[in-house]
């Protein structure tokens, strides 16, 4: 029999052990890491080398302290010259538009910021989506659903054109690429699925979210499960490749369904545009 000594560290070890994996947990779901990339082309013009592009994904009300304290401080600290956001900035489940706003008045404050919607955004109420939209727009951030903007940087300038979520499977990426201006083009669709029809269109550059880096990743592995992608996805998190297109995808910063990431912690993206010789 196990002395009340011995029941005791037994208690002990086991609620050390329980209180070092609720932390090994929290810091999963809640620890932000930064994931940097470079894009080269000649598309890129000399005025534009350098130039530092931040992707948010799939916020899902995630709260990175008061008023997204946290989360902003990162951003601020990385100095993008652009801000992009690519849907799920809200949840369907559980839905709460406070942490998405206050990101979007962050961002604006820091860096021109552009904003499409995610799948999330289109199953919540029609006056929830129409508050949040009015809500991203008094932020400042510019809400690019089906179409495009222009950004001028010195002589030359960067062609932003943003997909909404309802708009993924009927051919719209086609006709709005048609009239967009030379130069390098760069498109926000939240689903990186659709990868074959965004390089059809002739995109030079997407940003994509929705896999939440398969949620779960395992070692040799990867990805277990994305929306839309099933079981061991091929499209969860970095670049990928597909003709002249160049597709980045972002693990995200919040969950939805399946409340834990593992191995697979809240990511900012951060991509740096490089001129090729």
């Amino acid at each position: 029999m196990k002395t009340r000594e011995g029941r005791w560290k037994q208690m002990v070890a086991i609620g050390v052990a329980l209180a070092l994996l609720a932390a090994f947990f929290w810091w999963q779901n809640n620890g932000l890491t930064v994931s940097r990339y470079e894009f080269t082309s000649t598309k890129v013009p000399r005025e534009l080398d350098g130039y530092t592009i931040v992707q948010l994904s799939d916020l899902h009300n995630h709260r990175f302290g008061d008023g997204q304290r946290r989360l902003l401080k990162l951003v601020e600290e990385l100095e993008p010259d652009l801000v992009l956001m690519t849907g799920d900035l809200v949840d369907r489940n559980r839905t709460d538009l406070i942490p998405a706003l206050e990101l979007a008045k962050g961002t604006s404050e820091l860096a021109p910021t552009y904003y499409i919607t995610g799948n999330h955004e289109w199953s919540i109420a029609d006056r929830e989506r129409t508050e949040l939209l009015e809500g991203m727009t008094e932020a400042g951030v510019v809400v690019l659903e089906d179409g495009c903007a222009v950004l001028p940087v010195g002589e030359s300038c960067l062609v932003l054109a943003g997909l909404s979520d309802e708009s993924l499977r009927d051919g719209t990426v086609d006709w709005l690429m048609e009239d967009v201006p030379d130069g390098l083009s760069i498109l926000l669709a939240h689903e990186p699925q659709f990868i074959s029809d965004y390089a059809r269109a002739g995109v030079d550059l997407v940003f994509s979210g929705h896999a939440h880096g398969g949620q779960i990743r395992l070692p040799f592995v990867g990805g277990l499960y994305a929306p839309g992608q099933g079981f061991l996805p091929k499209l969860t998190k970095g670049l990928y490749e597909v003709e002249d297109t160049t597709l980045v995808v972002s693990r995200g910063l919040g969950n939805s369904t399946f409340p834990f990431r593992f191995l697979n912690r809240p990511e900012v993206v951060v991509l740096t545009l490089r001129t090729e010789d």
